[in-house]
């Protein structure tokens, strides 16, 4: 894709992006709302540039317990994929299991989990983000693993393949744009569960910590300072997902279009 063509496709976001933030930020002015309320766009980077330093450490502490649960739950939920595609037994096993725990409100779990491994390690946070992405990526899995091309089946058959040989040439590659899916998915749910999980204990330097404590006192432009970073959080795991798909399976139907 040229650079030209990739302008074109960018204009449209930072357009919306851009007017929104005009509209925030003299809008709020225009109708007289109260900072306390809704602070401005400048009033919240001013605040960025102010807390830096407790920002930072609490944005790293946060970006360790979001990198821990993706790593636990994605592990997890490949696996458990995996079993279920390969064993009905493991699939009646599993899949209820995950149902259920794509079921929990985490709200309601997160304090819980919090006293099984204590507020003050990171371990608690890293397994409310397990449970939270451990449903989206065992089913996307299953669903790459298992929604193979009858006609390529045969044709393993026709050429007597081994099970082996079918999954590693034929139902792995299938399941990695599946597993790159519930991955993109992943990263969004895992910001969020860590932060939520923060709510509920945890040391002072945590985005979620830092964020309840400042609204208590009021002082909204530090708490929309953190809630911007938590944002860029997310939307940069989902990024750099996407590059690494770009890269592992640049034969996918949606990296070809890309390149057009």
């Amino acid at each position: 894709m040229t650079w030209g063509n990739r302008l074109r496709r960018a204009l449209p976001p930072l357009t919306v992006f851009l007017v929104v933030l005009l509209l925030w930020e003299f809008g709020l002015a225009a109708l007289n709302v109260q900072q306390f309320l809704m602070p401005r766009p400048s009033v919240i980077v001013a605040a960025l540039a102010d807390q830096a330093h407790i920002l930072w450490d609490a944005t790293l502490y946060t970006l360790t317990e979001v990198l821990g649960g993706l790593l636990i739950g994605g592990t997890l939920g490949i696996l458990a994929a995996f079993a279920a595609a390969r064993w009905r037994l493991a699939s009646e096993a599993l899949v209820p299991i995950g149902i259920a725990a794509a079921s929990i409100p985490i709200i309601a779990m997160a304090p819980i989990i919090n006293v099984w491994f204590t507020a003050d390690s990171p371990v608690s946070r890293m397994a409310v983000v397990t449970v939270l992405i451990f449903f989206p990526i065992m089913v996307n899995t299953m669903r790459g693993l298992t929604q193979v091309d009858p006609a390529a089946l045969e044709l393993m058959a026709a050429c007597a393949a081994t099970e082996a040989q079918v999954l590693r040439k034929l139902r792995v590659p299938n399941s990695l744009p599946y597993i790159f899916t519930g991955l993109k998915v992943a990263t969004t749910l895992a910001v969020i569960g860590a932060i939520v999980g923060e709510y509920f204990g945890g040391p002072l330097a945590a985005l979620g910590i830092y964020i309840k404590s400042e609204a208590y006192q009021f002082r909204y432009n530090h708490a929309w300072a953190a809630i911007l970073i938590a944002c860029t959080l997310g939307i940069g795991l989902y990024v750099l997902v996407l590059a690494i798909e770009r890269v592992a399976i640049p034969w996918h139907t949606s990296s070809r279009q890309e390149v057009i």
